[in-house]
């Protein structure tokens, strides 16, 4: 059982900048891939990054390339989620999922290959 605590989230304005963090449970972390998802309000849950367990690979939705940066440190169970450049569009409940591999450098981009999810944390983006 993993259990996922994400933090960071707030209000900002068009442009700005926030880093998210997800703390997860558990002595095998480095053995899970990690996801950062977001979901707005009427909209469905959609992909925006991920990382393999070794952190050798990542990969990123159109919307977020060039201005999300994921990375995890497998000493401290953390996944991070850098945001740059903020726009009101991004606005949205960011969740962080854990997705159990049958190989180390796996990148799941699809909700239906993770098995944990944490509660969520708002990003609000004010232009």
């Amino acid at each position: 059982q993993v259990q996922l605590v994400e933090s960071g989230g707030g209000l900002v304005q068009a442009g700005g900048s926030l880093k998210l963090s997800c703390a997860a449970s558990g002595r095998t972390f480095s053995s899970y891939a990690m996801g950062w998802f977001r979901q707005a309000p009427g909209k469905e849950r959609e992909f925006v990054a991920a990382i393999s367990g070794s952190a050798d690979s990542t990969y990123y939705a159109d919307s977020g390339k060039g201005r999300f940066t994921i990375s995890r440190d497998n000493a401290k169970n953390t996944v991070y989620l850098q945001i740059n450049s903020l726009k009101p569009e991004d606005t949205a409940l960011y969740y962080c999922a854990a997705s159990r591999v049958s190989y180390t450098s796996a990148v799941p981009t699809t909700k239906n290959a993770y098995n944990y999810w944490g509660q969520g944390t708002q990003v609000t983006v004010s232009s």
